[in-house]
Parts: C-alpha cells; sequence; structure tokens
C-alpha cells in the first residue's frame, strides 16, 4: 500500500431549498439545506487525511459469542479484513470487549501506525481471540476514547461489533459512557445475530454520529466491516458543525438531518455566539448530506420580508484558531397575498417531511406489534407502507413487506403476518431511518 502524506482539504457547498413565501400572518419557515463535500478523498481513493487518522475496532468476545462458534470466527475474520483495509499511516488498535476492555493490538496503551509489518502482527494477535465473559460496552467505549486520545489525530473513529445485550453494566453506565465519548469520536456500530438489542446499537450509533446496522448472518461480517472501514479511512475532515444564526425573534422549532438517514439534532446545540448555535454533524469525505430546518418568525405585514436564518459549516481550525466556516446559505422570508405563492409546498420539503413521518411509522408499528396492539400495528405500518410507496424507498418497501402483507400500497392497507422472521423485524427496525434523496 502506497504512503500517502500531503492531506487533501474538502471544499463544502450548501444549497437551500424552500418556499419563501408566507401569507399574511404566516410564521413558519421550513427549508432544506443541502450540505455537499467534494475532494476531500473517497473510498478507494485518495487518503484525505488518513496521516492523522486513527481507528479503534471493539470487538465483542462475550461467552455468547461461541454460540454459534461461527460468529467468534466471522468477528476474526472481519475485523482481519477491516485491518487489511486501513491505509499505510493510520493509527490503529483493537479491543476485546466482554464485561471489561481489553487491549489486543499493539497492547502498549496507546495505537499502532499501520504498515505492513503492523497490519501482519494485527492479524496474528486476532487469532488469539476467544469468548469468554460479559457484556459492558461502555468500558469498550471508554478504552477506545482514551486510545484515540494518546495520538495527535484528526479523524477520530470507532467500529464497533456486538452480538448481545449490554447485561452486565446498567443503562445509566452505558449513557453516561456515550455522553463522555460524544465529540471525541465517531462510531459505526453492528450487531451480529438476533440477540441484541436494537434500541441500544442504534443508541450508540447515533449518540456518536455513525451508523448503525444489522449483520443477521456472521458469514456477512468481512464485507461490512471492509466498506465500513473504507468508508472511514475516506473522511477528510472531522469535527463540522452546523451553525444556525438567527435574528432577534426568530424561534427555532427543529433541526434534523434528513438524508442519508434521519436524526434528530434539535438537542444538541451548543451555543456560539449572540443568537448562533453549532449542531454536530461528525467527520466527513466526499459526500452529500440533508438537513431539515425550521424556523418560528415574528407575523410581518404583506410585502415584507427578512433573513429568516444563515447556515454555515464550521470545521475547527487546524492551528488552534477560531472556526473556520467552509460555507453558508440563507433561509429567507417573504409576506404575499398571493394565495398559490404561499400554499406551495417545496418538493423538497415535502419528501423530507415524508420520510421522517415514515420513520416515526416504523417505530410506533413494531412497538405497537411488540406489545401486542394489533389495530395499532397495522395502523402504522400501513402507513409506513403507503409512505414508501409514495417516495420511492423501495430498500424500506421491501423491508415492511416481510413483515407485513401488502393489500394496496396506494391507499397503506396492509395485514399484519402471522409469522415474522426475528432478524427480519430486527432489519427493519434497525434501518427504519434511512432515506432516499428527493429526485431533483
Amino acid at each position: 500500500m502506497a504512503n500517502f502524506s500531503k492531506p487533501t482539504v474538502p471544499q463544502f457547498s450548501v444549497d437551500v431549498y424552500q418556499n419563501e413565501f408566507l401569507p399574511e400572518g404566516g410564521r413558519d419557515v421550513s427549508a432544506i439545506v443541502t450540505v455537499t463535500s467534494t475532494g476531500g478523498g473517497t473510498s478507494g481513493g485518495h487518503p484525505g487525511f488518513a496521516g492523522a487518522a486513527g481507528v479503534v475496532i471493539m470487538v465483542d468476545c462475550s461467552g455468547s459469542m461461541d454460540y454459534p462458534a461461527t460468529k467468534m470466527r466471522g468477528a476474526r475474520e472481519a475485523t482481519a479484513a477491516a485491518v487489511d483495509t486501513l491505509r499505510d499511516g493510520t493509527h490503529f488498535a483493537v479491543v476485546a470487549g466482554t464485561h471489561l476492555a481489553k487491549e489486543v493490538y499493539p497492547g502498549n496503551g496507546g495505537l499502532a501506525v499501520a504498515d505492513a509489518r503492523t497490519r501482519a502482527e494485527a492479524k496474528e494477535a486476532l487469532r488469539r481471540l476467544s469468548a469468554g465473559g460479559g457484556t459492558a460496552i461502555g468500558t469498550w467505549l471508554r478504552l477506545a476514547d482514551r486510545l484515540l486520545s494518546s495520538a495527535e489525530l484528526t479523524i477520530r473513529h470507532g467500529i464497533l461489533l456486538t452480538d448481545g445485550r449490554n447485561e452486565h453494566e446498567s443503562p445509566e453506565e452505558l449513557r453516561a459512557a456515550l455522553d463522555a465519548c460524544a465529540g471525541r469520536f465517531t462510531c459505526d456500530a453492528r450487531g451480529v445475530g438476533t440477540d441484541w438489542e436494537v434500541k441500544e446499537v442504534t443508541g450508540i450509533a447515533s449518540a456518536l454520529l455513525g451508523t448503525a446496522d444489522i449483520v443477521a448472518d456472521p458469514a456477512g461480517l468481512a464485507a461490512d466491516f471492509t466498506a465500513m472501514m473504507e468508508h472511514a479511512m475516506g473522511k477528510g475532515v472531522a469535527d463540522v458543525a452546523l451553525r444556525l444564526w438567527t435574528p432577534v425573534g426568530v424561534e427555532i422549532m427543529f433541526v434534523k438531518q434528513v438524508a442519508p438517514a434521519v436524526e434528530d439534532l434539535t438537542g444538541r446545540r451548543t451555543e456560539a455566539g449572540p443568537r448562533a448555535g453549532d449542531y454536530p454533524t461528525g467527520s466527513w469525505g466526499d459526500e452529500s448530506r440533508d438537513y431539515h430546518v425550521s424556523v418560528r418568525v415574528p407575523q410581518a405585514a404583506v410585502g415584507q420580508e427578512m433573513l429568516a436564518a444563515r447556515v454555515s459549516l464550521i470545521a475547527p481550525d487546524p492551528a488552534g484558531g477560531d472556526p473556520r466556516p467552509l460555507s453558508q446559505g440563507l433561509v429567507r422570508a417573504v409576506w404575499t397575498d398571493d394565495l398559490a405563492m404561499s400554499t406551495s409546498i417545496n418538493p423538497q420539503v415535502a419528501h423530507y417531511t415524508g420520510q421522517a413521518e415514515l420513520a416515526d411509522a416504523i417505530q410506533q408499528g413494531l412497538d405497537a406489534r411488540k406489545s401486542g396492539d394489533r389495530d395499532g400495528a397495522t395502523a402504522k405500518l400501513g402507513r409506513a407502507v403507503q409512505l414508501a410507496a409514495a417516495s420511492g424507498n423501495a430498500d424500506t418497501a421491501k423491508l415492511l413487506s416481510k413483515v407485513v402483507d401488502v393489500v394496496d400500497a396506494a391507499t397503506g392497507t396492509v395485514r399484519l403476518k402471522a409469522k415474522v422472521a426475528e432478524a427480519d423485524e430486527m432489519t427493519l427496525e434497525t434501518r427504519s431511518t434511512k432515506t432516499v434523496r428527493v429526485k431533483r
């Protein structure tokens, strides 16, 4: 593998899609903000900041990983594949997770630097991994944080694999660990098999701005780990924030990421000066994401207009100075007595409002199903089928069809299946927040 040393900085652009026209007395303004990053390296392309990147792989080694034995074998092979995907110069470590967290490699309280020798040593160390003990994921995350803080890094990333419930620490202990690690590194989380808790794994990924998914068959782990590592290697800049500035009198209703997945960022705001706040977006490579910003403006007369919000992308200054703006876009409000103009719904806003409702309907439908509320489950999952069909979200529609029999997708008429494979239900729940982009 070639060793690249010169980093390339991504270029960011911000595009705002909205209907800025409000009727007399109208106050609510919605906009979809599309953020695009280019030139920072993609998976398989040039390495971006790989020389200043660090990755810690956390592998569940609790006793349940031996049942069946293919799980532990799959985890070793998947971790070896991920190690092979590391670019030269990347800092890395492997952690074995049980009710304790143990450094597998390099084992000196720090990180190794990837090259042919350290990759071979790490894979040799993986052969000694065995299953035994309990599960306390918070301890794994805290060790990953210590390891990642042992070097000067631009990108800090974790990959976490678990096969069971977090039974050897309290939910409060896990929450405290997530709060301690939030903003310090991003983390992708995977559940293997069907004995883990979906809300635990998705909660870890959500708190640490990563992705969550199910790998029902351990045979699929190597391909999934390789793809995750390639994605991590494509990141070029970390700790990017969406900064929202609003004029006096403007109330922020919500800020959500809506593509590639729904993630409510409203409660994660940190103040950034007068009438400005930052919402974390994590690390970026070559990619595009969409955000839904909703604000409430003061009433105004027909013919008036105002700046409702200014949206900027902010990144840390490598030299330690003030954060640097990367790009910005403006959200406007214009009052009109033209009924056609003020009642028109922007297609992007309408699409992502539907995608957010789709995610909620799936979650509520599955919760109702688990609690025995068949009527509630049928109604919510039927609405989800209708929304998936209308928006062209074929992947989610396919997952829904494993849980309900679709009578008429257009009207959302469905019947609950009498028997549903546990893996199918967990896959639908885990991927419920994944969205499709609006067709421009």
